[in-house]
């Protein structure tokens, strides 16, 4: 069981090439739950995670601020309140457009 305040746990910025100013919390790690994790992933203004794909679905939330989802070929907006499906193996990436921080919840599989 796990009850706790997202503020508490750490946000580390994502060091991986391709990222631009995206840090993430691990909410609900992979020691804590044996089907899913959670994370939280928080991108300034202008930034960016890396276009990229692999093997799992991602489902998100989008918590706050504006963005767009690059998806293969096409750019798909979304806002405060959007829910995101990516398909496993589908080049992805998401793009902060707004003037505020992006925020939003990614659930994967815990492989």
């Amino acid at each position: 069981m796990k009850a706790q305040d997202y503020k508490e746990m750490p946000l580390r910025p994502v060091q991986t090439d391709g990222a631009e100013s995206v840090s993430m919390r691990w909410l609900i790690s992979q020691k804590e739950a044996p089907n899913f994790v959670m994370r939280m992933f928080e991108v300034a203004k202008n930034g960016h995670t890396p276009l990229h794909s692999h093997e799992t679905e991602h489902e998100v939330f989008i918590l706050e601020g504006q963005g767009e989802l690059v998806y293969e070929n096409e750019k798909k907006p979304f806002r405060t309140g959007y829910v995101v499906y990516v398909e496993p193996n589908k080049m992805h990436q998401f793009r902060n457009t707004g003037e505020s921080t992006l925020k939003f919840i990614c659930l994967i599989p815990n492989n």
